[in-house]
Formats: structure tokens, sequence, C-alpha cells
């Protein structure tokens, strides 16, 4: 059995495919509004920090092949977003194995699953920590909400997990489907929040890893610009 080290309140961060081709803007397949869920993600990640909050992070890695053009392995575009990784980390590749040590996370802050596929359960590896890991609260950000966000969750709540999905800090695609998906989540038992109700707010007004115009652009000068506008 994989357990937390003691802490006060036992919390899971998971962080579910915080890569590059989903969150920058020259991504292969950049979600909707990423400045905005890029700021979420960062805000989390500091919280997490600083409450030393450990993290499980899904990676997808794709081989290129049948038509992939996303988060393929060996790309930039694969590679996770600079500030969801911490420095006391450990990654393990995508393979059959179910090989753990029952002391992780006594020895790291972090665990990175990489996956062949949008299900973090159809991977035995990442199958088995979700599924044995005891911890009071799981708490969810990432991309896509109606994809591998969608299947993480539900995963937990089926194996009996609490789950808190902070909906400002998952990232979209398809409008449509992801209300769906956040909808079905909640009436599975998932509690949809925002990011300010567990990490507060964040003074900062640029995503500090995209160098597209809207992510360069700071919160003061957008509300300007809207009232020269009006």
């Amino acid at each position: 059995m994989i357990r937390l080290i003691k802490l006060r309140r036992k919390r899971v961060l998971v962080d579910v495919d915080t890569q590059k081709d989903f969150l920058i803007a020259c991504g292969a397949s950049c979600i909707k509004n990423h400045r905005r869920v890029l700021m979420n993600i960062r805000r989390v990640y500091a919280w997490a920090r600083t409450r030393h909050i450990r993290v499980i992070s899904t990676a997808l890695c794709k081989p290129g092949k049948n038509g992939d053009n996303f988060c393929i392995a060996g790309t930039d575009g694969q590679k996770k977003v600079s500030y969801t990784l911490r420095n006391k980390r450990i990654a393990f590749a995508s393979d059959n194995s179910t090989d753990l040590s029952r002391d992780l996370f006594a020895r790291f802050d972090q665990i990175i699953l990489s996956k062949r596929c949008e299900n973090p359960f159809d991977e035995p590896r990442a199958e088995r920590l979700l599924t044995e890991l005891k911890a009071d609260e799981f708490v969810v950000i990432g991309a896509l909400g109606e994809g591998a966000v969608s299947s993480t969750v539900l995963g937990l709540l089926q194996r009996g997990k609490r789950v808190v999905v902070l909906t400002d800090a998952i990232g979209v695609i398809d409008r449509h489907a992801a209300d769906v998906a956040f909808r079905k989540m909640k009436a599975k038992g998932a509690i949809l929040s925002e990011t300010k109700n567990i990490a507060g707010s964040s003074h900062l007004h640029t995503t500090g890893v995209c160098d597209c115009k809207l992510c360069k652009t700071s919160g003061k000068e957008e509300r300007v610009k809207a009232h020269v506008s009006a």
C-alpha cells in the first residue's frame, strides 16, 4: 500500500497533462482561454509548494503514428510547462510495469507518470498509484476537461476517493463537451470549485511561459484598453 507521509491534512494535487501542446498558444492543440487557465495552474502550484502538498502528474506521450499531431515523444510540445515541475520529482515511463516503492512520497514531492492514452487508469503503474494512495482529498487540475481530466476524475470517484475539481484551472477545447463532462463529474460526486477557494487570489498578471500577445499583456493593460474602447 502506498501512503503519504504524515501530514495535517492529506491532500494530493493531481495534475493532468499540463503540457505545452495543450497550454501554450503555439502548441499543436492549444486550449481555449489558455492565459486564464495557465495563471490559475501557476497559482495552484504555488499553493501546493507552500503547503508541502504532494503532486501526482500525468503526461501524455504519443509515438507519432496513426495521425498523432500533439504530445509526441521527443517534441517540445510534449514537455510539461516549467512551473508544473517540482525540484524533488521522479518520472516513470509508460510501460506495463506496476513497480512502485512504498516510500515514494517520503522521498519525492512529485511523481510524474507518462501515459500512452487518455485514461491514466489504462496504464498499470498509474492505475496502481491512484488506486492505492491514501489521501483525504484529491485536487484535480489540467487538460483536457472533456478528455483526460474527465477520465481521471471519474476513475478516482469509482475508487471511492474524495475529488475536488478546480474548473478554472482546467483547459478545454470543446466547451459543450466539457460542460457535459463537468456535469457528469458533479453527478458522480465530485466537488466543483475554483482556484481562489483553495489557493487564494494571485497578484500575478502574466503567465510567465507563453510568448503570445495575450499572455504578455498584463491585467492592468487589458483594463485600460477596454476602457479606451468603451
